[in-house]
């Protein structure tokens, strides 16, 4: 029998070439391999056990002249049949387009996880965050696998795997059901939340590396770096300070290499400064003067100035130029030609743009720009942002002010100074000596931060400028004081000649002083801005007494000239101060407080049980407070706020007040200028927000007013409150909520501790609320198919069918508003169970109800507790009573 032998290719792959073999074939059924066999020649094709074949042609006798051969004996054929055309790589990519989408999402998720490997592996997370973190990869993963529909893995609380031989087979269940349950609500999340286009973060940060710095200082040094506007001439963030050794490395042999800050809290107004550089303060420490020899002792220590560097960054700010943190940029050094040359001037007159001949002495630095607050860079660029990385914030407070982010810094910039020469031959060589002391004058160690990078020190020391009667400064340093100590507190200036010599520098005392309090008389802080201190003369032993100043003026006014003509004495045992009429002190004050405020009337609502008396005239005077200032303590006024409601419940004197000024905040908040801070608002209601009965005195308010407008009152107060009726509601709900989830014994007396059929209960509040909406909708169709006439102070006159809906809304609103004033009350003697099955609510092709014949579940189902129904509620309300019996 002649052998017969098959043409074919592995896999049907050789389908394709079907054309350069002949024409095409009738389709042969698809076989498989039965036996392997080699390849001994080159026509031949190698075959395993197993391997389908796409068979091309067939011949009886010897084999075919063609590559591809086999004989046909080792192969099986199979029924199913292969089609010749279309060509198949078309039809294999069809399927593979539909996979795109998923594709994409899988992508997402591998960078996603690659990124949050990277920061598991840095090693920053405390192990809170870590955990966190943990559940989130985890989460992650098993989406994942339910994406490409893989195994389900089941974990337990720590997110470690399940092992099914220690675990029984009811808690694997339940592990699975649970872990099936999030997995799918995650999905669900998904699809909603990719629909939503994320908002612009308000936040944005700024990424500096200090590759590298040559100069030649041959003394130690202090390199102050911080953001700068020329506009204003003034510093927009902390400085970063690098101590740097005379070898020409850091002090700190460990930062090495490893010199990296990110400037914080910078807003969108900031990126978007006409201008915006970089600048750095170096600031040699050691001798007088470099070129003196060392054949005498000589003063050390000294802070002098040596010179400064300077780079526009607002390109890169403002994302016209690409910010890449492995690019380098070289900042030269401007160094101090002459010893009096300050060094505010000369970062002044560095940003004109002149070229210098820098001679390659300078900075290697790179900056990046990142979007976000801190917590959300620390996740997205764990390799920039870590442990080691120093933060420095912003001179001032941030765009928006998230709950729970308490700071108390206060900024203290040494402005400039005028100081006579006095029995001295030249001018003086002044340091200003800084200090935070107490009512005694005692020292309060390590509370100035000279800046960030730098731990705290007891005494601030300013840099020395050579034998100058005007002396600028513009030094700036934290103040960061224990919030319970500010009000004792103050800050004492001392200031004292430095001579080159050692002998002389030690002999030298103190020949002023100035002090000025952190808390002013009426209770609030220091004032933001300029103040010029009175300096006084006399012993220096009574110049560092507390009882000898303390009662003493510390501010001049702004009326008042800077050279006195005279000299005022106030005695103090046997010595007495005095004012110094030819010298003259300035300095700046910037506080970021959100705890300590500088107006007055905010003040008194904040501590309001200090005078309780004055309680009505501070929630009046809180609705002429700076929106910007009520920001900034939000938490702590609406805590104050709902606090006065709660330590008043059995009164309602305030009630009303305290609803205003509720309001009033919300309409801050829903103004485009604190747009942000509506996502602040939302987190306090759901995070910060415990008031379990303000719920009542809020509905009771807002009823009142609804009253007021249906008996043709003015309805200002209406209106506003209509603006903030979300948020208001937002309140009322959390509250119930609370009250609900209460323990027994925290409801107070006055309540009762029962919780039947309520429209808050948690059973039906979700399946309840619709049905009054519907409810209240089909009322206000009735109502006005019956055309009841409601005199309304919008427009001061009957309306008629044809007038807007809006002019309608005081009475279904108020008909709303008894109904849940009623629901809300806690059922007294009711033992009936909560019905979590409602009836249905009535569609619209079902007509309008038009009493309780139409829709008795609707319109005369038992209140909770034996209250009035809804109908009932609206028969009774004054709205109702004042549109005469027509409506019935």
């Amino acid at each position: 029998m002649p052998q017969r032998t098959l043409c074919a290719g592995p896999g049907g792959c050789a389908g394709e070439g079907g054309s350069e073999m002949g024409p095409p074939m009738a389709p042969f059924p698809s076989p498989a391999a039965v036996w392997n066999f080699p390849r001994t020649s080159e026509h031949h094709l190698a075959l395993h056990i197993g391997e389908t074949v796409h068979i091309l042609q067939a011949s009886e006798g010897k084999g075919l002249p063609n590559p591809g051969i086999f004989p046909a004996s080792l192969i099986h054929l199979k029924g199913a049949l292969v089609e010749r055309s279309p060509p198949r790589w078309v039809t294999q990519a069809l399927p593979q387009a539909g996979h795109m989408e998923q594709y994409g999402r899988v992508r997402q998720m591998m960078c996603e996880l690659m990124e949050r490997r990277s920061l598991l592996l840095s090693g920053t997370l405390p192990k809170d965050e870590l955990l966190q973190l943990k559940k989130e990869v985890t989460g992650k993963i098993d989406y994942g696998n339910k994406i490409l529909k893989l195994d389900l893995v089941v974990r337990d609380e720590d997110e470690n795997i399940l092992d099914p031989d220690r675990t029984g087979v009811i808690s694997l269940f339940q592990a699975h059901k649970k872990a099936a349950q999030t997995i799918t609500q995650r999905i669900q999340e998904e699809m909603v939340s990719s629909g939503a286009r994320p908002a612009a973060s308000p936040c944005h940060s700024l990424y500096l590396c200090v590759r590298n710095f040559v100069c030649s200082i041959g003394e130690e040094a202090q390199l102050l770096l911080a953001l700068y506007d020329p506009v204003q001439q003034r510093l927009v963030s902390e400085n970063y300070v690098i101590r740097w050794a005379s070898t020409g490395v850091p002090q700190d042999i460990e930062l090495l290499n490893n010199l990296r800050v990110i400037f914080t809290d910078l807003g969108s107004k900031d990126l978007q400064r006409e201008r915006l550089f970089l600048v750095c303060q170096i600031i040699r420490v050691g001798r007088m003067d470099l070129r003196e020899s060392h054949s005498r002792k000589l003063s050390t220590g000294l802070r002098r100035p040596f010179g400064i560097s300077v780079m526009d960054i607002t390109d890169i700010t403002k994302g016209k130029c690409e910010s890449d943190e492995d690019k380098q940029h070289f900042i030269p050094v401007h160094l101090a030609t002459a010893d009096n040359d300050f060094l505010h001037n000369m970062i002044r007159k560095a940003v004109e743009g002149k070229d210098i001949n820098h001679k390659g002495q300078g900075f290697w630095v790179s900056l990046k720009v990142l979007w976000g607050d801190m917590s959300h860079v620390r996740k997205q660029h764990p390799h920039l942002v870590d442990r080691s990385t120093v933060v420095a914030r912003k001179l001032g407070y941030p765009e928006v002010i998230m709950p729970g982010d308490v700071r108390n810094d206060i900024y203290l910039t040494l402005v400039q100074g005028e100081f006579d020469k006095g029995s001295k031959k030249t001018q003086k060589n002044v340091e200003v000596t800084v200090c935070v002391c107490d009512e005694e004058g005692h020292v309060l160690q390590n509370m100035i931060y000279p800046g960030a990078g730098v731990g705290p020190t007891s005494e601030y020391r300013s840099v020395v400028y050579y034998q100058q009667r005007h002396q600028r400064w513009m030094e700036t340093v934290k103040i960061a004081v224990p919030i319970e100590d500010v009000h004792r507190t103050h800050l004492r200036f001392t200031f004292r000649h430095r001579s080159s010599s050692d002998s002389k520098d030690k002999s030298e005392r103190i020949f002023s002083m100035a002090f000025v309090k952190l808390v002013r008389a009426d209770g609030t802080t220091l004032h933001d801005g300029e103040h010029d201190l009175v300096l006084y003369k006399g012993d220096s032993r009574k110049l560092e007494d507390a009882s000898a100043y303390l009662a003493l003026p510390s501010v001049r006014s702004p009326s008042e000239p800077r050279l006195l003509s005279g000299s005022f004495h106030v005695s103090s045992g046997t010595s007495a101060l005095t004012v110094s009429a030819r010298d003259s002190f300035q300095i700046s004050t910037v506080i970021c407080s959100t705890k300590l405020t500088q107006n007055v009337n905010l003040l008194g609502l904040l501590k309001w049980r200090s005078k309780p008396s004055l309680l009505s005239e501070n929630l009046q005077k809180l609705m002429t407070v700076d929106g910007g200032e009520v920001i900034k303590f939000l938490q702590d006024t609406l805590d104050a706020l709902f606090s006065i409601m709660m330590e008043h419940s059995d009164t309602d004197v305030y009630d009303t007040l305290v609803f205003d000024a509720l309001v009033f905040i919300v309409g801050l908040v829903a103004d485009r200028k604190f747009q942000h801070f509506n996502t602040i608002l939302k987190a306090y209601i759901r995070q910060h927000f415990s008031a379990t009965l303000a719920y009542k005195k809020l509905l009771s308010v807002l009823v009142q007013y609804v009253e007021a407008v249906s008996r043709g009152e003015p309805c200002d107060l209406l209106l506003r409150t209509f603006k903030a009726l979300e948020y208001i509601f937002k309140f009322i709900v959390r509250s119930r909520h609370l009250f609900y989830a209460a323990p027994k014994a925290e409801v107070s007396p006055g309540s009762s501790g029962r919780r039947g059929l309520c429209l808050w209960s948690v059973g039906a509040r979700g399946l309840l609320l619709p049905r009054v909406l519907s409810t209240v909708q089909r009322c206000w169709d009735a109502l006005w198919s019956h055309r009841c006439s409601v005199r309304c102070s919008w427009g001061g006159a009957e309306e008629g069918p044809g007038s807007p809906r809006p002019l309608r809304a005081p009475l279904p609103l108020l008909c709303l508003l008894h109904h849940w004033q009623v629901c809300a009350a806690p059922a007294a003697s009711s033992d009936r169970a909560p019905s979590h099955h409602p009836p249905a609510p009535r569609s619209p092709s079902q007509g309008v109800p038009q009493g309780p014949e139409d829709a008795p579940e609707l319109w005369s189902a038992p209140a909770p507790g034996g209250g009035i129904s809804l109908l009932a509620a609206q028969r009774q309300s004054p709205a109702c009573r004042a549109a005469g019996t027509e409506s019935e």
